[in-house]
């Protein structure tokens, strides 16, 4: 089932299926196991969202409920992550840092939980509205990275749970051909401390927009003054 309502049952044999308005995105109903390969077909794709359009560039796959310790859903729903729970398709938005906002895409099957977080975008339409919201700054630089490519959308938390497939919510993913494998790499995950060594990043060799690669720098907590340093660990 997906987010606008499309139900699969019974055309579980038929590869190619038919959506509102003739579009396809039979894609997003892989089995959240196969989040990596949905990942990689979401590279090209177009999302256009409050009169800005964008190309996806670069992608993080997260995959369901026990098999991701990076992923939100790892430990089951929560108020926050059961949107990751529901249909193929929607908008999982969510604030970071008490800053940012962050743009997934659900996928999967319902009660798989898996997403595909939108990293960053090409600006190929609207991108004067784009640096309205971001500020002047070359092209490259107005998606560049997960917040600033909510904030060059215009998407924040009131997106949440939307359908990105039926024109019903204010963002809409537009399919494209799919995107020769040797223009994809992949690597570790941005800023992700468990499960860091996977490579379920993707995106789209030479593209400018494609935001550089942090590792994940874990917080040091300041010793309270007069605290004794702690006892070296114990070997087994």
């Amino acid at each position: 089932m997906f987010a606008h309502g499309y139900d699969s049952a019974g055309l579980a044999n038929r590869r190619e299926r038919e959506f509102p308005g003739g579009v396809d995105y039979s894609l997003l109903d892989a089995p959240a196991a196969q989040v990596t390969d949905t990942a990689r077909g979401l590279l090209g794709w177009q999302l256009e969202a409050n009169g800005v359009r964008v190309r996806i560039t670069e992608v993080e796959a997260y995959a369901g409920v026990g098999e991701d310790p990076a992923s939100h859903s790892h430990r089951g729903p929560t108020p926050r992550s059961s949107v990751m729970f529901g249909p193929a398709g929607v908008l999982y938005v969510y604030f970071v840092f008490g800053m940012h906002w962050c743009m997934n895409v659900t996928a999967g099957h319902p009660g798989e939980a898996a997403a595909v977080l939108l990293r960053a975008g090409a600006v190929v339409g609207g991108a004067d509205l784009a640096r309205e919201r971001r500020g002047p700054m070359a092209d490259r630089e107005l998606a560049r990275g997960p917040a600033r490519l909510a904030m060059a959308l215009g998407i924040d938390g009131s997106a949440n749970r939307t359908s990105l497939l039926d024109g019903t919510g204010p963002a809409r993913l537009i399919p494209a051909a799919a995107v020769s494998p040797d223009l994809i790499r992949s690597g570790p995950r941005v800023g992700v401390a468990a499960a860091h060594d996977r490579p379920w990043r993707f995106w789209l060799h030479g593209e400018p927009s494609v935001s550089p690669y942090r590792r994940h720098t874990p917080r040091l907590r300041t010793p309270t003054p007069g605290t004794p340093p702690s006892p070296p660990p114990r070997s087994a």
